[in-house]
Order: C-alpha cells, then structure tokens, then sequence
C-alpha cells in the first residue's frame, strides 16, 4: 500500500526486491485467501510461466504463486481453473477456523475486502503492511469500512532498498 493507504494493485513500485521477499513469504504458507476480482487479477502470474519474463525475480515469484494453494471466496465463480485454486465450500469465517486448526503454517490474505471482512470477525493473528514510499491520491483504501478502533502491537519492521517498509503488527486482544 502507499502512506495515503491506497492498495490498488496499479499503486505501487515493486521491484526485485520485494518480489523476492514475498517468493519467500509465499514458501512458507499453506494457503493464500482470494475474493472473486483480486483472484482475477493475480491470474496474470500464469502467464509469465508460460511466457518467463527477462525479470528472474517476476518468474520466481510466478513459480511461488503457482505452487501455493489458492482459496477463492465468491458467490459468482463456479469453478476455477488454476491447478491450485479452489473455491470455498464454507463461509469466509468457518473456512479460517479450519484452516487454523490444521497446520502451523501461515494462511495469507490476498484481497482487501478478505483483510476487512477477517478484521471484523477478529481473526488476524498479523499484519505485514508493506508499505510504499508515495503518495497515489486516489484508489482503494485498505481499511475501508473499519469503523471501530483497533489497536496493533508492532512486532518487527523489514526496510527495502526501494525506501518501502514492511510493518509487522499483531493485533491487541481486549
């Protein structure tokens, strides 16, 4: 996301960098969490495995993107083709619970509207906000919609290059 809080997939300047951080990121979770639109976005990753950029960093993060489990929440989707991906058979909620109880490995949340629906029901245990040293003016805001105040415990920072930062939190439990 950008310091005004805009996470729309155009905002941003990603670079090797931070690609390879989350190649690495995606290797040690057991599932990524999709809406319907940023599943649709994320497909693009297929086609630099077909077509392998001259970026090494693109390709290694397409190859991690392709291998970890995708789960999609939509009432629209049917079926999805992506060898990795499946819709959900449960309700947002009820999939997380599942989720949380079967492995010790991260599960990731790859849409906004995951981030608030799963903020609501309090089930983050972290925040990693990379965050991108620009302003974009326009877009979407990642906490739309949160209207209660919810207080974060930050538990690490990772700085890039580039001037991002990643910004861990936990979530404080009342």
């Amino acid at each position: 996301m950008t310091v005004d809080g805009i996470c729309d997939h155009t905002a941003g300047i990603p670079d090797s960098e931070i690609h390879q951080h989350y190649t690495e990121l995606l290797g040690q979770g057991d599932a990524i969490l999709y809406g319907r639109i940023t599943y649709g976005l994320m497909e693009f990753w297929r086609s630099i495995l077909e077509n392998p950029s001259e970026q090494k960093s693109m390709n290694d993060f397409a190859v991690a993107i392709d291998r970890i489990p995708k789960i999609v929440f939509s009432h629209t989707l049917k079926n999805v083709d992506w060898e990795s991906a499946r819709i959900a058979k449960q309700s947002l909620k009820d999939e997380v619970l599942v989720l949380k109880k079967q492995s010790g490995k991260d599960i990731f949340i790859g849409s906004r509207s995951l981030i608030i629906q799963l903020l609501k029901l309090n089930l983050i245990d972290e925040f990693q906000l990379c965050i991108y040293p620009m302003l974009e003016g326009k877009g979407l805001e990642i906490f739309e919609g949160i209207n209660d105040r919810i207080i974060f415990k930050l538990i690490k920072t990772k700085t890039f290059s580039n001037g991002s930062i990643i910004l861990y939190y936990q979530p404080k439990r009342e």
